[in-house]
């Protein structure tokens, strides 16, 4: 029985199993193999009870590591979204709230040297999209990775340490362009549906925003409620593919739909009171605009670490439909998004060069702590 050295651990919302790149077998069939049994996939009944997995978009990821071959960067990760109830697992977009597990990974186990005390940086090259990203992770005068502290994160109970996030340009385009089409705005053709009024932005993942209204919703909605409307999942992963086809992501909608991660449809629309899923009361004076995001066909419990950058990112270019979506006075860069937990906060630098809309820089605080090292005794299925 193969056994894998490993830690599941926890970034921000999501949580995921992470493994030394040395440790497993090169890219391909049998790698994706093992990662698909450690995890639990596929399980026709959507639970992964014979894995590690948690049977939800949040929950069913893998992260690989290893020391990075670039002289700006210390190491090397590549994300993988697995899916639950299908043998796959899509390798081509991040995880923003698990890159903040990255640093600490990184410094635990001893790819990264530690500050003595204060903030130790860990330069990452984010491998899926070929992007910097630089973890500042808290440090205590030992070395040791600090986990406590009184940042709270909605969607994540108690509180801890807090993770910078920055992102060195994470357009999805050359140079950091962030519209794949150079278009603020797009009516797209999907089929069942006609036409569709969006703005696509490749920054942080690539992702489709829209109104609720495209879905026949108020905006307010939760995921207990949404997850039980099949029409309205069918409608946005038709939306996805025919986006990720628009974007240049995948060359058909059978194609796309081999790649169920990217990009990301969320809705926009502007601040509202609500009741979180939680039962917390939010005011619409807390938020910037209110918007909810689909992970892997459902609605995410919280919002995506990639999906708060792109939501940033698109808020600083006017004309898109999250500019229109703002309301009242916000902080210059910085943009609170009322979600189905709480809020979440985001900043972004956006400008245009060249006649192109470029994301300079963009940010998020995370918190994050290894839960479990050890090894995963696999079982790998017959053929």
């Amino acid at each position: 029985m193969p056994v894998l050295p490993a830690c599941w651990m926890r970034g921000g919302t999501s949580k995921g199993l992470f493994i030394h790149r040395h440790a497993l077998p090169p890219p391909g069939p049998e790698r994706d193999r093992l990662l698909l049994a450690a995890i639990g996939s596929p399980d026709p009944y959507r639970r992964q009870i014979d894995g590690l997995g948690g049977a939800t978009s949040s929950t069913s990821k893998v992260v690989i590591i290893g020391p990075s071959s670039r002289p700006d960067c210390d190491v090397d990760y590549l994300f993988g979204h697995v899916a639950i109830d299908r043998p796959l697992i899509d390798w081509s977009g991040n995880c923003g709230n698990l890159t903040s597990a990255v640093g600490v990974f990184a410094i635990e186990e001893g790819l990264v040297p530690p500050a003595a005390g204060g903030v130790t940086e860990v330069r990452v090259w984010q491998e899926n999209l070929g992007q910097r990203i630089s973890v500042l992770v808290p440090t205590d005068p030992a070395g040791g990775v600090v986990t406590r502290g009184d940042c709270r994160i909605a969607g994540v109970p108690g509180s801890g340490a807090p993770i910078r996030l920055l992102f060195h340009r994470p357009g999805g385009g050359p140079q950091g362009s962030v519209l794949p089409t150079g278009r603020v705005r797009e009516t797209l053709r999907v089929p069942g549906l006609g036409p569709v009024d969006c703005s696509l932005v490749h920054a942080g993942n690539a992702t489709v925003f829209i109104t609720p209204e495209t879905l026949n919703l108020e905006g307010g909605e939760l995921p207990a409620q949404v997850d039980g409307m099949n029409e309205v999942l069918e409608r946005v992963e038709a939306i996805r593919r025919a986006a990720a086809v628009e974007m240049g992501l995948a060359g058909s909608a059978e194609e796309a739909a081999g790649r169920p991660g990217v990009p990301k449809v969320a809705w926009v629309s502007p601040p509202r009171d609500y009741v979180t899923s939680q039962g917390e009361r939010l005011s619409a004076q807390e938020m910037d605009l209110c918007a909810r995001i689909f992970s892997l066909g459902r609605l995410h419990h919280a919002f995506t670490g990639t999906g708060a950058i792109a939501t940033a990112v698109a808020a600083a270019i006017p004309g898109t439909l999250v500019r229109e979506a703002l309301g009242g006075q916000r902080e210059e860069g910085r943009i609170r998004i009322g979600h189905t937990a709480g809020v979440m906060e985001a900043h972004a630098e956006a400008g245009l060069e060249g006649g192109r809309w470029v994301a300079v820089s963009a940010g998020i605080t995370r918190t994050a702590r290894t839960l479990m090292r050890g090894e995963v005794p696999i079982i790998l299925p017959d053929g």
